[in-house]
């Protein structure tokens, strides 16, 4: 009898090691299995990432994002779920469920979509950046919103990430836990660290392509610095044309200097600040040199900054936009006057010679360096280049004076709870939430509110 208690201990000690495993997810409030949207809510209080224990997706990619989402300290919430979750209203409960401003983003079986409080990121850029990965498999499509989102949204992480619902968890059960979580460690670094390096890859890339547009840029006014043929010494000049020409040698060489040492994108605002200033000080110089009055000061052309300060504005409709009135140099208000097309600054792009407006985000730096003081907003409205700025995030990466581009109210990661307004909540594609239609189409999925 005691020799057949011997033999069987191992099996119950099997078997009960097995029944305490099997007890782990009603011990830990982490996996409980989402049976609504308040669960979901709940756990997006906790970490930036949900994953729906029904739905299969890599556990290190899921702490990839979360790792990644976390060290940004932006609010952007992800929840991959199952194909069958209840669908209807289903952004605008968990908005109101979960009780924080930010940026909602759902993969729902093979669909995707995100909606945003407009105080972090505009309806246009939530679309643009859904647009962008749609048709990509589950990690590819997370991994690639995930880092443009950060890139452009505003605002801050909520406190509540990082800490802990306060029901108590013994202590085997955390080191049994750590254990896990320490073997997949090593993994879930190494998607972090790549997805940094990609992103510093990226801004390296935009910057070299930016570069050839900026030395452009320096080459045509050094040149009209060399056509001036202004020299302080000769008859007439006086101090005031001398302190116009210093300002704009200064410029020049300040102009350059700031381009060799840029490092990013946003690096190059201040270039183009230099030039326009330098551009500004040669229209007074030759007003002074031919007795005119002197110029105001105004924006440069907007067609190309290269034309010098405007003169004048004139209506102008870019394609698929609204009409808005922008600055004109001389010449091109008279092209414009005559009904032919204006000379439009074009810039490499992966898809040929585009205008600088349809060009790209690294461009925005570029254009604010000339545009700045709040009236860029109004001439970008429409655009590409308009839409990926429209983003309180973009003044604050790239710098002040592109105006107010985003909503008001309450900031990214603040606890609004239930107060905020719906139609506010939004991008996306179509016209509602997720619903029982098809992906961007007449149903309730896929759109703003």
């Amino acid at each position: 009898m005691k020799v057949a208690l011997t033999r069987a201990f191992p099996r119950l000690l099997v078997a009960l090691v097995i029944a305490a495993l099997a007890m782990l997810p009603a011990m830990a409030p982490s996996a409980d299995a989402a049976t609504g949207v308040s669960t979901v809510a709940e756990e997006l209080r906790e970490d930036p990432v949900y994953v729906d224990p029904d739905v299969r997706f890599p556990t290190a990619e899921a702490e990839a994002l979360e790792n990644e989402i976390e060290d940004a300290g932006k609010p952007v919430f992800i929840a991959v779920l199952p194909q069958d979750f209840p669908t209807e209203d289903l952004f605008r409960d968990l908005r109101t469920a979960t009780g924080i401003t930010g940026l909602y983003a759902i993969r729902l079986g093979d669909r995707f979509d995100a909606r945003a409080d407009s105080s972090v990121l505009s309806p246009d850029a939530v679309r643009n950046l859904v647009a962008s990965v749609q048709g990509e498999n589950a990690v590819n499509q997370l991994n690639q919103f995930t880092d443009r989102a950060l890139a452009n949204i505003g605002g801050s992480a909520p406190s509540s990430w990082g800490g802990t619902s306060g029901d108590d968890v013994p202590t085997g059960t955390l080191v049994g836990l750590g254990a896990v979580l320490a073997a997949g460690g090593a993994g879930a670094y190494a998607l972090v660290r790549r997805n940094r390096l990609r992103r510093e890859e990226e801004q390296r890339a935009a910057l070299e392509r930016l570069r050839v547009v900026v030395d452009e840029d320096i080459t045509a006014f050094g040149e009209e610095l060399d056509r001036l043929d202004f020299h302080p010494a000769e008859p007439g000049a006086d101090d005031a044309m001398r302190a116009d020409y210093e300002r704009a040698l200064d410029a020049y060489e300040q102009a350059k200097s700031r381009m060799a040492a840029a490092v990013r994108p946003e690096d190059v605002k201040a270039v183009t600040e230099a030039l326009e200033d330098g551009r500004f000080s040669l229209a007074q110089l030759a007003a002074r040199r031919e007795r005119r009055p002197l110029p105001e000061r105004r924006p440069p052309c907007f067609f190309d900054p290269r034309h010098g300060p405007s003169v004048t504005d004139a209506t102008w409709t870019p394609a698929a936009g609204a009409p808005r009135e922008i600055p004109v140099c001389a010449a091109d208000a008279t092209r414009l006057a005559d009904g032919r097309d204006p000379e439009i600054r074009e810039v490499d792009t992966d898809y040929g010679r585009r205008p600088y407006w349809d060009a790209g985000p690294a461009y925005g730096p570029w254009a604010g360096g000339y545009f700045g003081g709040g009236l860029l907003p109004g001439l970008l409205v429409g655009t590409l280049l308009g839409s990926m700025m429209a983003t309180p995030s973009y003044a604050a990466t790239y710098g002040a004076g592109y105006g107010d581009f985003g909503g008001a109210g309450y900031e990214g990661g603040d606890v609004s709870g239930a107060d905020f307004d719906s139609g506010d909540f939004s991008g996306g594609f179509g016209g509602g939430d997720y619903g029982g239609g098809d992906f961007g189409g007449g149903g309730d999925f896929g759109g703003g509110f």
